[in-house]
């Protein structure tokens, strides 16, 4: 039965309390014999209900970020233990949410400039429903929330008692069609208690939590009404241990409260943060650490995998990995939570999805986000660099202002986060979903490529890469990375067309005209016209060089990294893809040296510096304590956090069969390596739980393990040799 939400209306309060968090009321009356009552409910803006006093739900941040301008999720909760007999009242907050707050670039995002509710009751009695549905009988009372903003956070006057003295009016901006949520609920997953009160020494008061997360905080305070306390967050302290939070750029991250009379424990309704540290203003004194509590807020997705070897450092930097996907898996899948940006940013989330879907199960948060991405798609393909977008309304691109928003690797996110989803989960069904719109990205460049080389418009680059001093885009060619990822992206679709039986011919027949675009363009002489460590990545991983070329591009790489004294030069583009290159080459020692590697550029150099999540910039602070820059200097990034699927699929071995998605035939290839002395890998997937496990014996010998589920078989190779292997538990002994 359809819900009565579609006939309910949107409702609002008075304009003039603009950035003022409305509360919207009303009483309604319930007979006896009530079988079941659900509650249909969203937001333009971000809520909070309460049926007779109690919570509803325990949905955070609700309704989600979404394209608001193509849908609207709403909520169904079942409220039965909720009602009572008789008289009973919902009281509903609306903060400004995503919908209302300046997110994106330059503070040009709000769509709204004051929140508004649109919900539906069902009462339902052996004799029919009843129902409540929003309309201009709810009531409406200012807040204790003076302002709540994404970036800003939030202002409360905790004196106010809200007075239900005006009717709602109805809503009069644009309505965007609902639609039943088909996300993961975000929620408060974890509180972390203060480790300890610091006096810095400028004489400031922070809390330090020893964990860098992603929520906000909750404290106990015994204060005089009226006092004012100011709360700021920060991830970092200062070389000298200052509190320090530029690089959170023009995002506040504040929480401004007024106090009232007496003990008194609060937490934000509408916002959340990244922080590791609160610079306190303005609180009593005798004020203890146990006071302090921080919530920890994210996505409620479901662990899938785990990894641990005999190494404490690389353990602590796969905790960290799992730390940065929590702190940025809030609804859709962010840059970081911190500073004025907390984005869906296209790159990020596709470098990093692989690894994502072995952390977690992430089947319906993908679904949502890809379906935002769909949405958001231009009409000629293009994909825009942040989904939800953010961008202002723009004409259709031309090669003039093509890239400002659909850069290479970054809206390839269309292709190759749909097949890696189809890699973990096995559904057709919404791998067909997508197909349209990996097809219209493939044709966007199609469109836009010189004789099928993408040569055109602005891109990201190689972001971050450390090859270049004079750019922060590095130094290898935008054409020549661009022009790979067409191969990988029109690779893809072939790829997803023939397994849904749909004819892609056309995207058969420019695969060769790629590839050999991309030889007359940037192979000169049998080597690559950059000589970067990702542009051999790119070449050698997406299959664009064959036979002696290969082995001699893979030889190039090698000398690049022992050039380096074996380090890495990759940025956001060439490091997910390093370490599978140099297995792929035969170069797993390579590989390892890199992982391993504790000083700067590496992976551990951060966890040497203290690091409790992944860093945008490999050298964020440097081994001085001096911080990189404050202009683009996030610690909990978790694009370099991408390696950690490297652990599952390399270290111990376990990868998805393309033939047999979801795990139902898989291979098992470890690669042991003694100064990780054991590993064990377990990864829960749609067949089953999957576990490799190896660990040298002390005649330096290996003993392995395997666990295959039922319903799932395995190809397992050691040692050159291979054996099928059914469901079942194994041990083997290799010298």
């Amino acid at each position: 039965m359809k819900s009565k939400i579609y006939e309910a209306k949107f409702i609002t309060a008075d304009p003039k309390w603009k950035g003022r968090a409305p509360l919207f009321k009303r009483e309604f009356k319930a007979r006896g014999g009530l079988i079941r009552a659900t509650l249909d409910i969203t937001a333009l803006g971000v809520y909070e209900a309460t049926i007779n006093g109690k919570r509803v739900g325990d949905f955070i941040m609700a309704p989600g970020w979404t394209s608001y301008n193509k849908r609207l999720p709403y909520q169904t909760y079942d409220i039965t233990d909720l009602i009572k007999k008789g008289n009973n009242g919902i009281v509903v907050g609306v903060g400004s949410g995503w919908y209302g707050s300046y997110v994106g670039f330059g503070g040009i995002y709000p769509l709204g400039d004051h929140p508004a509710l649109v919900m539906a009751i069902t009462l339902e009695y052996a004799d029919g429903c009843e129902y409540i549905l929003s309309d201009e009988s709810f009531k409406v009372a200012k807040s204790e929330t003076i302002e709540s903003t994404i970036y800003n956070g939030e202002v409360t006057d905790a004196r106010v008692k809200p007075r239900f003295a005006s009717s709602a009016r109805l809503f009069k901006g644009k309505k965007p069609p609902l639609y039943a949520f088909d996300g993961v609920p975000v929620r408060e997953i974890e509180r972390v208690s203060a480790k300890e009160i610091i006096i810095t020494p400028r004489g400031e008061l922070v809390i330090d939590f020893g964990q860098n997360l992603t929520g906000y905080p909750e404290f106990t305070v015994n204060c005089r009404g009226g006092e004012k306390l100011l709360i700021t967050c920060a991830e970092i302290l200062d070389k000298d241990g200052n509190f320090y939070n530029e690089n959170y750029r023009s995002a506040k991250s504040l929480i401004n409260y007024t106090a009232r009379e007496g003990v008194q424990t609060y937490k934000p309704h509408y916002t959340f943060f990244g922080f590791r540290y609160l610079q306190l203003v303005g609180f009593p004194e005798g004020i203890k650490k146990e006071d302090f509590t921080a919530i920890v807020v994210h996505s409620d997705i479901e662990r899938a995998g785990y990894f641990k070897s005999g190494h404490a450092k690389l353990n602590k930097l796969y905790e960290n990995v799992i730390w940065g996907q929590r702190g940025n898996f809030l609804d859709v899948p962010t840059d970081c939570p911190q500073r004025d940006e907390r984005l869906g940013w296209t790159g990020d989330a596709q470098v990093f999805c692989r690894t994502a879907m072995l952390n977690y199960n992430c089947d319906k948060f993908f679904r949502k986000w890809l379906r935002d991405l769909a949405l958001d798609q231009c009409e000629d393909g293009g994909v825009p660099r942040v989904i939800p977008d953010t961008s202002p309304a723009t004409p259709e691109m031309t090669v003039e202002n093509l890239g400002r928003r659909h850069s290479a690797a970054w809206g390839d996110a269309a292709t190759i986060c749909p097949w890696e989803h189809y890699m973990a989960y096995g559904d057709e069904k919404f791998l067909k979903e997508c197909f349209p719109s990996m097809k219209k990205w493939v044709e966007f460049i199609e469109k836009y490529s010189d004789n099928y080389a993408w040569t055109v418009g602005f891109h990201y680059g190689d972001w971050l890469a450390l090859d270049n001093a004079e750019d922060i885009k590095g130094l290898t060619e935008h054409p020549l990375i661009a022009t790979a990822f067409f191969y990988h992206s029109a690779e893809l679709v072939v790829k997803a067309g023939r397994i849904l039986k749909k004819d892609v011919t056309h995207f058969e027949e420019i695969l060769p005209k790629i590839k050999a675009a991309f030889h007359e363009r940037f192979i000169k002489d049998g080597r690559l016209t950059s000589d970067t460590q990702t542009a051999h990545v790119l070449a050698i991983h997406f299959g664009l060089c064959e036979g002696e070329l290969r082995e001699k591009l893979a030889r190039r790489l090698v000398e690049l990294i022992e050039e380096r004294g074996d380090a890495l030069t990759t940025g956001f583009v060439g490091t997910p893809y390093l370490l599978d290159t140099l297995t792929e080459i035969g170069r797993p020692d390579k590989a390892y040296s890199l992982l391993l590697r504790e000083k700067f550029p590496s992976w551990l150099f951060s966890v040497n510096m203290g690091a409790t999540t992944i860093w945008e910039h490999w050298d964020g602070i440097n081994d001085k304590g001096e911080i990189w820059q404050k202009s683009m200097n996030s610690f909990n990034h978790y694009a370099y956090g991408s390696v950690a699927a490297w652990f599952y699929r390399t270290i111990c071995g376990i990868r998805y069969d393309e033939s047999a998605p979801a795990y139902k035939h898989f291979f098992l290839t470890p690669t042991p390596c003694k100064e990780l002395g054991c590993a064990k890998a377990k990864i829960n997937t749609p067949s089953g739980e999957i576990i490799s496990e190896w660990c040298y014996e002390a005649d330096g010998g290996i003993r392995y393990s395997f666990t295959i589920p039922n319903g799932a078989t395995a190809t397992l190779t050691l040692g050159g040799e291979s054996v099928e292997l059914k469901a079942g538990k194994y041990t083997k002994f290799c010298k």
